[in-house]
This record gives C-alpha cells, sequence and structure tokens, in this order.
C-alpha cells in the first residue's frame, strides 16, 4: 500500500471507451469503469476473453487513443507516448530492410542519441537477450521467436519506467513461448521498473505475474483482481507442478470460461 506522498506508477480509474462502428451502425461499448493500480515494481498481467477491450486499455494506457471517461494518471501525470513507456506489440513489427541492430536502435535514433551510446546500448542488450552475433542478420533471417527478443529488446532499449505487452508471445509454439516467458521474467528481475501484460493464457497470466486483473466479456469490467503469492524466480523451481498453481489454475479458468458461456 502506498505511503502518504508516494506517487503510484499507474492510476486508472473509472475508465470508459466506445467506438463508432460506421455509417448508422451505431457504437461499440469497449471499455466501462475500469479501475487498477499498479505499484512500483510490479507485473500485472490483464486476462480476458476475446474482444473484451484489453488491447484498447493498454493504448489508453500509453496515450495512444483517449478514454471517453474515468481518469489515467502515469507517475502523477497524464499518460502520453515517449521514452517512459515502452510498447511490444501483437506482431513483431519489425522492419525488414534493417538489420538487427538497427531495428533495436531505432528509438535511439528517434531520440537523437548520439551514434557511440547507441550502438553501446543496443549492443548491451543484444546480449541481454542473446542474440549476441546476429547484429547484422535481418529479420527474414530469424526465427520466430528471435524476431521476438528483436522486439522485446527494441522496447527496452530506451530503459522505460515503464513495459506496456499485448500478447506478445501469442503467435510463438508454446515451447518458444514457454522460454520467452523466462527470458522475460529475467530481464525483468534485473531492470524492474512496472510491467502491464495483456494475454488470454491463465497460464501465461499465473507465471508471469504479481497481480491478475480479470476482465469481463465486452465490454470490459473488472470483475476481480487476484494476488499471485507464488514465490520467485519461478524457472527456478517446477511452478506448475505446485498445489497453489493448480488451484489458482482451475479457479481462473473456471471464471473465464463462465464469462465466454453466458
Amino acid at each position: 500500500m502506498a505511503t502518504e506522498g508516494t506517487i503510484i506508477p499507474i492510476e486508472v480509474k473509472g475508465v470508459s471507451k466506445k467506438f463508432t462502428r460506421g455509417r448508422g451502425a451505431g457504437s461499440v461499448e469497449a471499455l466501462r469503469g475500469i479501475d487498477i493500480t499498479v505499484g512500483q515494481n510490479s507485473f500485472v498481467t490483464v486476462l480476458g476473453p476475446s474482444g473484451c477491450g484489453k488491447t484498447t486499455l493498454l493504448r489508453i494506457i500509453n496515450g495512444l487513443l483517449k478514454p471517453d471517461g474515468g481518469v489515467i494518471k502515469i507517475y502523477g501525470s497524464s499518460p502520453k507516448p515517449g521514452p517512459l513507456m515502452g510498447f511490444v506489440f501483437q506482431s513483431f513489427r519489425l522492419m525488414e530492410w534493417r538489420t538487427v541492430s538497427e531495428n533495436i536502435g531505432l528509438p535511439l535514433e528517434i531520440q537523437g542519441v548520439p551514434r557511440n551510446e547507441r550502438l553501446e546500448r543496443v549492443q548491451d542488450y543484444i546480449d541481454r537477450v542473446e542474440l549476441s552475433g546476429f547484429n547484422n542478420s535481418f529479420p527474414g533471417e530469424l526465427s520466430g521467436g528471435m524476431k521476438q527478443r528483436v522486439a522485446l529488446a527494441r522496447a527496452l532499449v530506451t530503459e522505460p519506467k515503464i513495459l506496456l505487452m499485448d500478447e506478445p508471445f501469442a503467435s510463438l509454439d508454446a515451447q518458444t513461448r514457454e522460454f520467452m516467458q523466462i527470458e522475460l521474467l529475467r530481464l525483468w528481475q534485473r531492470i524492474r521498473g512496472e510491467v502491464i501484460f495483456v494475454t488470454h493464457s491463465v497460464d501465461e497470466a499465473i507465471t508471469l505475474s504479481d497481480k491478475i486483473v480479470v476482465l469481463s466479456s465486452r465490454p470490459g469490467q473488472v470483475v476481480e483482481v487476484l494476488e499471485v503469492g507464488l514465490p520467485r524466480p519461478r524457472w527456478e523451481y517446477d511452478l506448475r507442478s505446485t498445489p497453489e498453481y493448480a488451484e489458482l489454475r482451475r479457479y481462473l479458468w473456471t471464471r473465464i470460461k463462465e464469462m465466454v458461456t453466458q
């Protein structure tokens, strides 16, 4: 709990959003009255059925979309895209004509970081995501998991305080997805900061999170916030064999299934 005078990194209060569907088709209510608080150095997962507004919520927090109602505060200020927040999308969104180094370094180029400093920081993050030796490779020469490592390094190279992640591992095969979850946790353990991670996967939410925010079917509303009390670092033991994991998974899966089948 925050003490008096402490700035909460992310506060979402009463946020709602509707989208106009087109000529004469009315509107779609994506989010209704969302309240979320993310504390310092917290890893929060947003979990819910397809179409419940999870991506919309991330874009509002990032400042890419304006809510119709409610308030968002990022370290006490209104949100806006910039170096304070990194964003990892569902698709890799790499530039095929740029090398691994050039893709990772793009945000630093945009910020006007001097070349020598830029190259040093890019190499640091290439090493962190275990892509050493692939500096001059192009995206077309990489596997899906390697492309996602590039996308992750690109989001982290500006050293943002907040990392927003929109189902970044959804397109990967099951084995690569689990390895990427471990790599993400290892990076987060080193650099810390706040993460909001959107996923459809109950297993992924439990594996990664300190806290899970469960959204209802559209319009997305917060139906429950669960603390994940499992010890860290989670890659050092067989997490999924523990009774605590099994109980939490069973509970979450039941909640999601109830919402989908209503």
